[in-house]
C-alpha cells in the first residue's frame, strides 16, 4: 500500500506542478546527453572480452609484450583470367610506396606470391593498439584505392581485421540508420490507431525517445565502469522504446478511461497512477531483476547489456511516474486533439467489442481443452530448442556484402595459411626459456605433417625480452565454423601442447588466439552459467509477483507461462536459423547455429517485457474480481478491457523488432526474429488462451493465500453488468 501511496503522491505533485516536473526532466535528459558526450563511450577490447583458455592465452601473450599486432594485407588478384606477375608486382610496389608514407603504418613487408600464382600478398603492420586499429584504417584504404585506380585490370584491396571491422561498423551504421528511420513512423502510426488523436499518439513516442536519449547519455558515463562490447546501444534503443512506449500507453489509456467516466483530470491521473502506475512499477522491477540475472553469466558482454537495459528501464519508470502525469495535466482536453476522423470513431466506440469476446470464448467455456491445445502448440514450437546449437559470431559469419570480406575469401583461397590460427602462449621461469623454445619447436614439428594444420612457412617462435613468455601461431586449413577447426583446437589443447610444453618444469600454457578457440570457450561459459542465470531470473520473477499480489499460485503461474513462451520463441529461432528453408525469405546464409549470447538475452528480455502485458492484464482481472464479478466474468472483463492496449503495444514491438530482422548482420537479424516471435506468442497465445484458461480453471484459488480486498486507495467500484466491463471512479 505504501508503494501505491508514494506513486499517487508523486503523480499528484507532478500533475499540480507540471512545469517544475517538465523542467526537471529536460534538465535530466540534457544533462545525461552532455555527460555522455563529454566522457564518450568506453569500448570493450579483446582483453575485456577474453574468456577461458583463449582469454588466458591473450593475457600471457600481452604480459610478455607479444600480443596480437595490427596486421593488414594488400591483396592483388586478377579481375579475369590469370594473374600477370609483372603487373601484379608493379601494383604491389605502388601500394607499398603509398602505405610507407602513412603515419599509421609501422612496417610494410615484401610481396609474397601464392603457390598457384593466382595472387600476390603484401603484409603490413600498423602502429598502436590493434583493438583501435579499425578507427585508423581509413588512410590505408584510401592509399590502396589510389593504387586500384591506377591498375584497373587488377583487383587491389586491403584485407585484415581492422579493415573488416571498419566495413562491419559502416554496414551496421547504415542498417541501423534505416531501422531507426522506419521505427518512429511505425510507432507513431500504431499510436494513432490506438488513440485516434495526434497529440495523444505523440506523447508515448516522445516519452520513449527521451527515455532512449537519457539512457544513451548515461550509458556513456557508465561504460567507463562496464565497457561496451558493441550491442549495448542497440539494446538501449530497443528496450527504451519498448518499455517507454508501453508504460506511457498503459498509463494514458487508463487516464482517458477515467476522464470518459466524468472524473476530473487531476483525479484521473491519480487513479491511473494507483492502477496502471502500480503495474508499471511491478513490471519494471521484474525487468530489472531478470536483466540482473545476466550478471551471473560472468562475462563483460552480458554484464554490459544487463547494465544498459536496467539503466533505460529505470529511466522509463521514472518518466512514466513523473513527467507523464505532468504532460497529461498540461495537455488536458488537448490530449485528444486534433482527432483523426475515421480512426477516432473506430477507436472510441462505446459499444461492447465483438472480436475479443469471440477469441476468448473457447478459453472461458472449455478452459481445460483450450489449455491442452495451446500448451501442445507451444510445446511443438519448443521442440527445435532441444537441438539448439550455439556459436559466437566469427569472421566466417560476417556478411559478404562487406567489401573486405569478399577480399578475405579470395585471400584465404589463395593463401590457406591466412585462415584461422591458434596461438600457443607459454609462461615459464626465465631460466626455462631454452627448454620452452625446444618444446614449441617440437610442437611445430608435430603439426607440420598433420592434415588438421597447414604451414606455408615455418611458424615463428617469439620470446619476450625477459624470457618468461613465448608464443607460436599454428594455422589450420579450415574455417572457424567447421568441425575440423574445433578438432584441431582440441588436439592442440589436449594432446600436442601437454605432450611438449606441458613437460617443461614450472611452465603454464594456454591455447587461444583463434575464432574457434573463443567460440568454444564462450559457449562453454554460457552452458555452464545458464542454470544460474535462468534460475535467478525466474526466482526474482516469482518473488516480485508474490510480494506484489501476495499470491503463491499467481507467482507460480507467471513463472510457468514465461518459461513456455520463452522456450517456444527459442524453438522458433532454432527452426529459422539452424536450417536453410528461411534463407531466401530473410536474406541470410545459415550457419547451422544460433548466436551464443542470444538465447540467454532473449529469455531475460522476454521475461521482463512480457511482464508489461502480464501485470497489466492480471491487475485488471483482479480489479474486476474485487468489484464482485465471478472469476469467469472477471477474466473476460479484464482481458477485454486491456486487449486493445496489449495488442497495440505488441504491434509496436513486433514492428520494431521485425525491422531488425531485415538487417544484414546475423546477430541483429537473429535478435529481431527472436524478439518478434517472443512478443507475438506472448501477446496472443499466452494472453488470449493460456492465461484465461488457467485462471478460469483455478478460480479464486489463483489469489491464494491472499484474499480479495478493496480496490486501490482512491478507487471505488461502480455498478457493472455483463455488457459493461467494470470501471472505477474517484472516492469523494
Amino acid at each position: 500500500m505504501g508503494g501505491r501511496h508514494l506513486m499517487t503522491r508523486a503523480a499528484r505533485w507532478s500533475a499540480t506542478h507540471p512545469w517544475w516536473a517538465l523542467t526537471l526532466w529536460v534538465v535530466f535528459v540534457v544533462g545525461a546527453l552532455l555527460a555522455g558526450g563529454a566522457m564518450g563511450t568506453q569500448r570493450a577490447g579483446d582483453s575485456d572480452l577474453a574468456i577461458g583458455q583463449s582469454g588466458r592465452s591473450a593475457e600471457i601473450a600481452k604480459a610478455g609484450g607479444l600480443g596480437e599486432r595490427p596486421v593488414e594485407n594488400v591483396l592483388v588478384t586478377p579481375r579475369t583470367g590469370d594473374l600477370d606477375p609483372a603487373e601484379a608486382k608493379e601494383a604491389a610496389a605502388d601500394a607499398a610506396r603509398r602505405l610507407k608514407g602513412l603515419e599509421e603504418v609501422a612496417e610494410v613487408g615484401a610481396p609474397v606470391p601464392a603457390k598457384d600464382g593466382s595472387a600476390l600478398l603484401v603484409p603490413l603492420t600498423m602502429k598502436g593498439d590493434p583493438e583501435q586499429a579499425d578507427g585508423k584504417v581509413g588512410p590505408l584504404l584510401n592509399a590502396v584505392q589510389a593504387t586500384q585506380d591506377e591498375f584497373s585490370s587488377l583487383r587491389v584491396e586491403l584485407v585484415g581485421s581492422a579493415s573488416i571491422r571498419n566495413g562491419l561498423n559502416e554496414m551496421l551504421e547504415e542498417d541501423l540508420g534505416k531501422a531507426n528511420k522506419w521505427s518512429l513512423p511505425l510507432t507513431l502510426a500504431v499510436m494513432l490507431v490506438v488513440f485516434g488523436a495526434i497529440v495523444a499518439a505523440g506523447v508515448p513516442v516522445l516519452l520513449g525517445m527521451s527515455t532512449v536519449a537519457a539512457g544513451l547519455g548515461l550509458w556513456g558515463v557508465v561504460s567507463h565502469l562496464v565497457p561496451d562490447p558493441g550491442p549495448v546501444t542497440h539494446i538501449i534503443v530497443l528496450m527504451g522504446m519498448a518499455v517507454g512506449v508501453d508504460y506511457s500507453l498503459f498509463y494514458i489509456k487508463r487516464q482517458r478511461e477515467e476522464r470518459a467516466l466524468g472524473t476530473r483530470n487531476i483525479d484521473a491521473i491519480e487513479i491511473a497512477a494507483a492502477t496502471s502506475g502500480h503495474s508499471v512499477v511491478i513490471s519494471g522491477l521484474v525487468v530489472t531483476m531478470s536483466m540482473a540475472a545476466l550478471y551471473f553469466a560472468g562475462h563483460v558482454a552480458f554484464t554490459s547489456m544487463a547494465t544498459g537495459a536496467i539503466l533505460v528501464v529505470l529511466i522509463a519508470i521514472l518518466a512514466s511516474l513523473t513527467v507523464l502525469p505532468a504532460l497529461l495535466s498540461l495537455l488536458g482536453r488537448w490530449l485528444e486533439r486534433p482527432r483523426v476522423p475515421l480512426v477516432w470513431r473506430l477507436t472510441n466506440r462505446t459499444a461492447r467489442p465483438r472480436l475479443w469476446p469471440a477469441l476468448l470464448r473457447p478459453a472461458l467455456r472449455r478452459p481445460a481443452l483450450a489449455l491442452i491445445v495451446s500448451v501442445a502448440a507451444l510445446g511443438a514450437l519448443s521442440v527445435p530448442a532441444l537441438d539448439l546449437k550455439l556459436k559466437t559470431t566469427g569472421i566466417d559469419d560476417l556478411p559478404r556484402s562487406i567489401t573486405a570480406m569478399q577480399g578475405y575469401d579470395r585471400m584465404v583461397k589463395a593463401f590457406p595459411s591466412q585462415a584461422d590460427t591458434h596461438r600457443v602462449a607459454v609462461l615459464a621461469p626465465a631460466d626455462q626459456a631454452p627448454r620452452v623454445r625446444a618444446a614449441l619447436a617440437a610442437l611445430v614439428e608435430r603439426t607440420s605433417n598433420d592434415p588438421l594444420f597447414t604451414q606455408v612457412s615455418a611458424p615463428e617462435i617469439r620470446t619476450s625480452e625477459d624470457h618468461r613468455v613465448s608464443t607460436v601461431e599454428i594455422a589450420t586449413r579450415f574455417d572457424s565454423s567447421s568441425g575440423k577447426a574445433r578438432e584441431s583446437l582440441a588436439k592442440l589443447r589436449e594432446d600436442l601442447a601437454p605432450a611438449t610444453v606441458g613437460k617443461v618444469a614450472g611452465a603454464e600454457f594456454a591455447v587461444g588466439g583463434s575464432d574457434v578457440a573463443h567460440d568454444v570457450d564462450y559457449r562453454a561459459n554460457v552452458v555452464e552459467k545458464m542454470p544460474w542465470v535462468l534460475g535467478f531470473a525466474l526466482l526474482m520473477t516469482f518473488l516480485v509477483m508474490l510480494v506484489s499480489y501476495r499470491s503463491v499460485l499467481l507467482a507460480v503461474v507467471t513463472v510457468v507461462l514465461n518459461i513456455l513462451s520463452a522456450v517456444a520463441s527459442i524453438g522458433v529461432l532454432a527452426l529459422v536459423f539452424q536450417h536453410t528453408w528461411a534463407e531466401g525469405i530473410l536474406h541470410f546464409e545459415s550457419t547451422g547455429r544460433v548466436v551464443a549470447w542470444l538465447p540467454l538475452m532473449l529469455f531475460v528480455i522476454l521475461l521482463g517485457l512480457s511482464m508489461d502485458y502480464h501485470v497489466f492484464v492480471v491487475s485488471r482481472i483482479r480489479e474486476a474480481a474485487q468489484a464482485g464479478l465471478p472469476v469467469r466474468d472477471a477474466v473476460e472483463t479484464g482481458i477485454i478491457r486491456t486487449a486493445g492496449v496489449v495488442t497495440s503495444a505488441a504491434v509496436v514491438m513486433v514492428s520494431v523488432f521485425a525491422l531488425f530482422a531485415g538487417l544484414s548482420f546475423i546477430e541483429m537479424k537473429q535478435m529481431g526474429v527472436g524478439m518478434a516471435a517472443a512478443v507475438l506468442l506472448d501477446a496472443t497465445l499466452i494472453r488470449i488462451v493460456v492465461l484465461p484458461s488457467v485462471v478460469t480453471l483455478l478460480g479464486n484459488k489463483i489469489w491464494w493465500p491472499s484474499r480479495l480486498g478493496r480496490p486501490a486507495p482512491g478507487v471505488e467500484p461502480m455498478a457493472n453488468d455483463r455488457g459493461a466491463p467494470v470501471s472505477y471512479s474517484t472516492v469523494s
